[in-house]
């Protein structure tokens, strides 16, 4: 239903770290339920820390009753084996909610930026300072989680401009 609220899970892939935001959008109104990093063990073997990914990303999808989920494209790096990996990542990382029977959305960088902040280019710390001013209970949020809680802010925006066109649409 259009009017229902939905507990979306955003989630900003890394090797290192993932950062994951879970947000509730209720109509017009976004509420922050929880936030944080994954870190696999950085000497852990390769399969290792892409299987600690999906389980634990898995676990919070579930813990938090996630209904949705966002993740934020890879942008090509400079270095091909570099974007390799991290696809790698991000594929653990998708798998994640998929798994959990979640419907997962993609956002490139840009989109996420020109969403949450307004611009397409904005930097680490615009999209912070934004984020906290959109979800205020959510305190003081480092990098990663706060690019995560803004891919689920902009799935919130995109999904309910979805579904208004769809009503819009129905009613015609």
């Amino acid at each position: 239903m259009a009017n229902e609220p939905v507990r979306i899970i955003g989630l900003d892939p890394g090797l290192r770290r993932t950062g994951w935001g879970v947000i509730v959008s209720d109509g017009a109104r976004l509420r922050w339920v929880a936030h944080g990093v994954v870190t696999p063990p950085e000497k852990a073997p390769f399969s290792e820390r892409l299987l600690h990914l999906l389980d634990h990303v898995g676990a919070i999808c579930a813990d938090h009753g996630c209904e949705e989920a966002a993740v934020e494209e890879v942008f090509v790096n400079v270095n091909p084996a570099s974007t390799l990996k991290l696809g790698h990542a991000r594929a653990a990382v998708m798998l994640a909610p998929a798994k959990c029977g979640l419907l997962v959305a993609e956002y490139s960088p840009n989109l996420v930026k020109k969403a949450v902040v307004g611009a397409g280019h904005a930097d680490k710390s615009q999209i912070a300072f934004m984020v906290k001013r959109l979800l205020p209970t959510a305190g003081d949020v480092k990098a990663d989680a706060a690019d995560a809680l803004a891919v689920a802010i902009t799935h919130a925006q995109l999904r309910k401009r979805s579904l208004l066109e769809t009503l819009h649409r129905g009613a015609a």
